[in-house]
């Protein structure tokens, strides 16, 4: 099962993307320590939930990342572990 991020539009253009399979909810952050926007380290910061409980996000392992690819395979391999 592949996860297909899409950006999100938010009003100070942050960049988040988001993927969905029904039962997990994946968010990747840009996120700096300085400046406007998400604060935190500096690189892109992944993180997931269930979809149907309302739990707080929990960070993927290796955030933060290099590179919008490494977070992208970080959340698909958590996702194969998800649902094995």
């Amino acid at each position: 099962m592949a996860l297909h991020f899409s950006r999100i539009d938010t009003p100070d253009n942050l960049e988040i993307w988001s993927a969905n399979t029904g039962d997990f909810s994946f968010v990747i952050s840009n996120e700096s320590r300085t400046g406007s926007g998400l604060h935190g380290q500096l690189g892109l910061v992944a993180s997931w939930r269930p979809v149907n409980l309302n739990k707080p996000a929990v960070r993927v392992d290796g955030s933060p990342f290099d590179t919008f690819a490494e977070a992208e395979e970080a959340c698909e391999a958590l996702l194969r572990h998800l649902t094995e």
